[in-house]
């Protein structure tokens, strides 16, 4: 217990010191919210990482579909790297930083306003950043809690309240910068303490080819694949359309996410975005890749209690602790850092998000004469406001994280996604077409929570998505064309013109001069 209290002390401490770091630069509206757009590649890289993987994913999805998938899941974290990271990085990064720079736009909302000439757009995606990126913070508590219960056997209200004010403090003091500044020293635990894990819960079980031959005779309980023999260490796994939609979700979902786009906003320079691509998918193939992996041998706890419910069946948010319970005092304490870095990197990204938006795009529009000062004083006492709200709703969760999480990017990315891709390269996108697209993501998602159409959530996000993908082309060629002029300034900033010296060589004087 004491090697434990330690860590989080040391923690707690490099945590907050940052903040106060980093707080002279967090004294105006670009300072707060993107750092003044000068952000290196390896801040922004372990930023975007640390950011897309949280407690959500180390708890909630390793745990839900490890155990479902068996060692096939580790395709979700694969997916994350080659997708998530790598492609989001090469298609979004640098058309991101340059055309957002060139509107001068610091929010996703902002951007979709500025883009497609409509301040009504900017405050429609203004309001659904703030109605659903709050259920995603609520699914980053709980599966943090899980974890401090098992160490501590602290109430899961403590852990929540305890997480909110800490993360709630360095966000306030520092903003953007004090929250990559962490984000760097959260993703060093995550790489280091994920490696480890991986290789203790392995050793654990017999060692590698052990505890493969063992999860190789649990037959498949899925119904598409019951009673297939060696189901969970087979390539595709018992139940491979189920697990193309995780893969999907999960990957292709971050290009619509706020908080994970806006990393791009605030990265410093070209060589910066080059470099970042490289780091960011590094970073991300060690730690989603072994979370999945590690997930993968959930089956192996199948007969411990404390991973059932009372009516007998699976909890899934309960098997990663489970699996980490038997370990050393020490590897727990770092399990514990590890997550704690990951969710409250998250959760500051989630938090920060929002509050810029809701100034920015909502009160800065009903008060144009707002200072650069009330503006700063605005987005830190809303940052309290949804950090509390946060607290709040997950207090009393609704459903798995999984599910949590997959309604919030469901309707998160399938709203934003194709609006922003096709902006960024194609002119002809509409804004009747924006319009479609938020409006089906929304309605999607909030009519399959009543109905339950799509029986899973997951499914119903990546479907979301796809969705969007189709309605944008087809209602922009079926709208009139944006105004072609408006357009071209828009798109301007990718043609910036350079002028450089022309040198002749000394034989072309020459020649020159005889001709």
């Amino acid at each position: 217990m004491a090697i434990k209290i330690v860590f989080l002390i040391i923690f707690f401490f490099v945590m907050i010191m940052i903040g106060v770091a980093t707080r002279k630069k967090a004294n105006s509206v670009e300072g707060f919210v993107l750092g003044g757009r000068s952000a290196g590649p390896w801040l922004t890289a372990f930023g975007y990482g640390t950011s897309y993987f949280s407690a959500v994913v180390f708890v909630g999805y390793a745990g839900q579909f490890g155990y479902k998938y068996g060692i096939s899941a580790t395709w979700a974290g694969i997916g994350n790297a080659v997708i998530g990271s790598l492609l989001a990085w090469l298609i979004l990064g640098r058309r991101t930083r340059v055309m957002t720079k060139h509107l001068d736009s610091q929010t996703m909302p902002d951007f979709f306003g500025k883009r497609y000439d409509s301040n009504v757009l900017k405050i429609a995606a203004a309001l659904i950043s703030f109605v659903f990126l709050i259920p995603y913070t609520a699914s980053v508590y709980n599966g943090l809690s899980r974890l401090f219960k098992m160490a501590f056997d602290i109430p899961y209200e403590v852990c929540v309240i305890v997480m909110a004010a800490l993360t709630c403090i360095y966000v306030i003091l520092g903003g953007y910068m004090a929250t990559v500044v962490n984000d760097f020293v959260q993703g060093i635990v995550m790489l280091f303490g994920i490696t480890a894990v991986i290789v203790a819960v392995i050793r654990a079980n017999g060692g590698f080819m052990e505890s493969l031959t063992t999860l190789s005779q649990y037959p498949s309980d899925l119904p598409v694949s019951e009673g297939m023999q060696g189901a969970f260490t087979s390539f595709f796994g018992p139940d491979p359309l189920n697990l193309l939609g995780v893969v999907v979700l999960t990957s292709l979902g971050t290009w619509g996410l706020p908080q994970m786009v806006g990393k791009f906003y605030a990265i410093k320079d070209e060589r910066s975005i080059k470099a970042g691509t490289v780091i960011s998918t590094i970073f991300a193939i060690i730690v989603a890749g072994g979370c999945y992996f590690l997930g993968g041998f959930g089956r192996l706890y199948s007969e411990n209690p404390a991973i059932h419910t009372e009516n007998g069946s699976v909890a899934y948010d309960a098997i990663v602790p489970t699996m980490l319970s038997g370990l050393p005092d020490i590897l727990i304490g770092i399990v514990i850092v590890l997550v704690l870095s990951a969710s409250m990197s998250t959760l500051s990204s989630l938090v920060l998000t929002s509050s810029s938006s809701v100034t920015l795009d909502l009160v800065a529009q009903a008060r144009p004469n707002m200072t650069e000062k009330s503006k700063v004083r605005l987005m830190r006492l809303l940052l309290i406001f949804f950090i509390v709200l946060s607290v709040v709703l997950a207090l009393n969760p609704p459903t798995f994280i999984a599910q949590l999480m997959g309604y919030s990017w469901g309707a998160l990315a399938g709203s934003f996604l194709a609006p922003l891709l096709y902006g960024l390269y194609w002119k002809r996108t509409t804004k009747a077409a924006v319009w479609a697209c938020f409006i089906s993501g929304v309605t999607i998602t909030v009519t399959n929570m009543i109905f339950h159409y799509i029986a899973s959530p997951i499914n119903a996000g990546a479907i979301t998505m796809l969705i969007g993908l189709v309605i944008v082309p087809v209602v922009s060629l079926l709208s009139p064309k944006p105004d072609k002029e408006k357009v071209e300034k828009i798109f301007s900033g990718y043609k910036e013109k350079v002028t450089i010296e022309k040198q002749y060589s000394l034989e072309e004087d020459e020649r020159a001069a005889n001709g």
